[in-house]
């Protein structure tokens, strides 16, 4: 006679689904929290090699073209094209720059703050296909703000719209602020621990600041790496399967509403280097499109403008004036290039095809970077200095 036999072996217990989603959204919040500390102590180790290079660069220049070019060192040396405004402002309440020289800069800093994106799209460069959308979705705002500068550049020369635009607005809207502050909830809890990062190298252990920057640098760039590849391979399991809700909505159909995002968030974090660095890994994972990207890339540009606008509405002419320089020279932009089809496909177009050539020749990423955002500029400013 047969008999049933029970099983004893002891069988590993299956996590549900609820408990597996949780878990993964906490891993995300682990990597995620990694890898803004990792952005945060390259733009903190970008500040130790040149952020008293660049206030040298930049209080040195009546030259419209090399005060672009300034702007775009500038800013892709410290890595905040909100420290670059910072010191124009400084310098043009100061006396010793005009708003008129300091248009220039501040189009360059536009730019010079794209250079975090490419970093990060690099971080992808062993694997094709996510390579080439991730690198189409950083250098794309780096032909959109070329774009706009090959754009609104010529007419300022020429008619001095955004100076004479920014002027009248700031003399309206003195005295309607009340030096309205916004503390970013990123910065909060990542900002303490990079200057403990950097207290212990400089100060503890007494090394110079080009070698704590580069110590720095080097843990920021290992962190991002292996936060990005993690973080990647997690949010696909997490959001592909969701994208059909708010993403549609707002981000994977572009237009205003994306552009709402892009600002909204960037208001938020007060950086739009972390939004459009944190995008970059969404479009390689195939989860966010070129053309959603694009337009919360957009409303990124300004809303890092919005922020600082609001900041300085304190009294000081200057610092108003400026501010309103930037959030213009980003609305113009927009509104010459985005309605118009044509237009708007452009920087999405070259981007791709930039990316799928850097893909077969992935060198040539590294010599874009640096070339582009380095090597360009300081050519141009030293140019001036020698011959100027």
């Amino acid at each position: 006679m047969e008999t049933d036999q029970i099983d004893l072996t002891p069988t590993e217990p299956r996590r549900s689904a609820p408990t597996t989603a949780i878990l993964r959204i906490l891993q995300v919040a682990v990597l995620l929290y990694l890898f803004l500390f990792a952005i945060s102590l390259l733009g903190g180790a970008f500040k130790l090699f040149g952020k008293s290079f660049s206030e040298a660069l930049i209080s040195g220049t009546s030259n419209p073209v090399i005060g672009l070019m300034i702007g775009l060192l500038a800013t892709s040396l410290i890595q905040s094209s909100s420290s670059t405004t910072s010191i124009v402002v400084g310098l043009v309440a100061a006396g010793a720059l005009t708003v008129e020289g300091a248009i220039p800069i501040i189009m360059g800093a536009n730019m010079g703050t794209t250079v975090t994106n490419t970093l990060v799209a690099m971080t992808s460069i062993n694997r094709r296909g996510e390579f080439v959308r991730a690198f189409a979705g950083a250098t794309m705002h780096d032909f959109f703000n070329l774009m706009a500068i090959m754009i609104m550049f010529p007419l300022e020369q020429a008619f001095h719209g955004l100076e004479k635009t920014a002027t009248w607005l700031s003399s309206h809207l003195l005295g309607t602020g009340a030096g309205l502050e916004f503390h970013s909830p990123v910065k909060a809890i990542v900002k303490p621990v990079v200057k403990l990062v950097q207290h212990g190298l400089v100060d503890n252990a007494g090394l110079g600041k080009w070698v704590a920057g580069g110590i720095m640098t080097g843990l920021a760039l290992a962190l991002i790496f292996i936060t990005l590849a993690s973080l990647t391979r997690v949010l696909k399991g997490l959001v592909l399967h969701r994208t059909e809700g708010k993403f549609q909505k707002f981000v994977r159909k572009g237009g205003v509403g994306a552009m709402f995002v892009g600002m909204l968030v960037t208001v938020s974090v007060q950086s739009s280097s972390i939004t459009t660095s944190l995008l970059v890994p969404l479009i390689g994972a195939g989860i966010v499109p070129l053309e959603g990207a694009f337009a919360v890339t957009l409303g990124a540009n300004v809303g890092t403008t919005v922020t600082a606008l609001l900041a300085s509405l304190t009294g000081n002419v200057a610092a108003v004036t400026v501010a309103l320089v930037h959030l213009c020279f980003n609305l113009s932009g927009i509104i010459i290039i985005y309605p118009l089809g044509f237009l708007r496909r452009i920087p999405i177009r070259l981007a791709r095809g930039l990316a799928e050539r850097t893909a077969d020749n992935r060198w040539f990423a590294a010599v874009y970077m640096v070339g582009v955002f380095f090597v360009l500029p300081l050519m141009f400013v030293m140019l001036d200095r020698w011959f100027g």
